[in-house]
């Protein structure tokens, strides 16, 4: 549906926390008034810079910020703004890697993959019309093979997909993906490689690096003859849940100089504690070239409600629901309740349609909302506990997880405006990775998502002002 749902069956429908990838899904549900809240024409900035890069430099960013503020959404709206320079293959860290696993190799070896496949693709399907030549594609399968530790199934193939150029004008091609899909496929299920393998690919990623480097030159080369474009990676979800933190790292600081030496334009998504930490100075792009996507704020720094930043959430919402869905009331709620975060207001509005028609009911009432909000409440009391993911250095010089005493007592301090609260340290790593913390633009100030001061509410952290009321929750 491209239209506000205006009943609680279709709901569902319109509410999906996935990325406006298409055209008309962002003509029918984008709401510039996010993006003029958020300030620093973050996408303007990222097309300004590519135009510049086109036939130069290779021009490499970094974005960052909370999931569910709509970094995907974004990147889709950047792709449409260089359409006319760049082909865009977005790539995804949990789609096409072992979350847990990857290797820096895993990410060349799948850019090189992809950026082959599509080159060969007919004009028309925004291709060149011709795959690259097999001697740019043989230094890839080479390495690949090469090694005691490659099984001999593996050796054979690399054989075949680099041996090819005989009477059928395209079977060394056809070879050559058959070897990439092998590939992509020991990519998706990596922690399965040998130890030893591992090691062997990773001392010799500099060759792989120059060998990938050589491949990328040719397919832009023949998309530039083809259509006049080149080729843009958008590489997503190294920030997402479920993807290792440790990988992460060494991808972006061990590994940093993979990506300064990669001859590509490319715009990673990261996770915002990363680029906070210590190791932000290792980042393989520059400070000009990291990105922060803020949040949307529905408080101010004195906790008092943001008539514009509601404005806006209100209006993302109704995109996606009719607001005769809403009991008086209602909406409002869950858009505070959402801290301005758009996949925690969709997932609490599914949530109470899903109530509300369960009742039999036409609208959303507060029963409803006062249920979806009490859900998301719990998830994020969850995230806030102990975590292997959350470390610090005890004092005793050893790692251990990250005491909840530490999370609640900073968070008091952000929510008090402390000016050291905001001063980078595991604890405030932690709590940005469990959205407990929200930065807002302007003059780059922290606040307390509005349903974990709730709960500091109700572990009387915070006491209530005059009227019983802390400023700032959901309530």
């Amino acid at each position: 549906m491209l239209s506000p749902a205006t009943t609680l069956d279709d709901a569902y429908q319109t509410l999906s926390p996935r990325p406006l990838l298409a055209a008309d899904e962002l003509a029918a549900f984008y709401c510039s008034q996010i993006d003029d809240l958020r300030g620093g024409r973050v996408v303007d900035r990222l097309a300004l810079g590519l135009g510049r890069a086109h036939a130069g430099a290779p021009y490499k960013a970094l974005l960052m910020g909370h999931a569910g503020v709509g970094k995907s959404t974004e990147l889709a709206r950047l792709a449409a703004r260089v359409a006319g320079q760049f082909r865009v293959v977005r790539l995804s860290a949990g789609e096409h890697l072992d979350p847990i696993s990857f290797q820096p190799f895993d990410l060349l070896l799948l850019m090189a993959s992809e950026v082959a496949r599509r080159t060969a693709q007919p004009v028309g399907e925004g291709g060149a019309g011709e795959p690259p030549g097999q001697a740019f594609l043989d230094d890839v399968v080479d390495w690949y093979a090469r090694g005691e530790e490659v099984s001999t199934q593996r050796r054979e193939i690399g054989a075949q997909a680099a041996a090819g150029a005989g009477p059928a004008a395209g079977e060394w091609w056809a070879r050559a993906l058959g070897f990439f899909a092998q590939v992509r496929g020991e990519m998706k299920y990596a922690s399965v490689r040998e130890e030893k393998r591992v090691r062997y690919r990773l001392s010799r990623i500099d060759d792989l690096v120059q060998s990938v480097n050589r491949l990328l030159a040719q397919c832009n080369s023949l998309l530039r003859e083809a259509s006049g474009h080149e080729w843009l990676f958008l590489f997503e979800d190294f920030d997402k849940a479920g993807i290792s933190p440790e990988r992460t790292q060494a991808l972006f600081v061990t590994y940093g100089n993979v990506i300064r030496e990669l001859d590509a334009h490319i715009v990673f998504t990261i996770p915002i504690a990363l680029g906070y930490s210590s190791q932000a100075n290792a980042l393989p792009v520059p400070r000009d070239r990291q990105f922060v996507l803020p949040d949307t704020t529905v408080f101010d720094q004195q906790h008092r409600p943001h008539a514009a930043g509601r404005a806006a959430v209100r209006a993302v919402l109704g995109a996606r629901l009719a607001p005769e869905l809403f009991a008086a009331g209602q909406a409002e709620r869950l858009v505070v309740a959402s801290g301005g975060n758009l996949r925690n207001l969709f997932a609490m509005a599914a949530n109470a349609a899903d109530g509300a028609l369960l009742r039999g009911a036409a609208q959303i009432e507060a029963d409803d909302a006062s249920g979806a909000i009490r859900q998301l409440r719990t998830d994020y009391e969850r995230q806030l506990g102990e975590s292997p993911y959350d470390q610090e250095i005890a004092g005793d010089g050893q790692r251990r997880p990250i005491a909840y005493e530490s999370k609640a007592n900073r968070l008091c301090s952000v929510y008090r405006g402390d000016a050291e609260a905001k001063i980078p340290d595991p604890v405030l790593y932690a709590l940005l990775r469990a959205r407990a913390v929200q930065e807002f633009n302007g003059e780059r100030w922290f606040g307390v998502h509005p349903l974990v001061v709730d709960l500091l509410v109700q572990q009387r952290r915070l006491a209530p002002e005059i009227g019983g009321v802390v400023a700032g929750g959901s309530e």
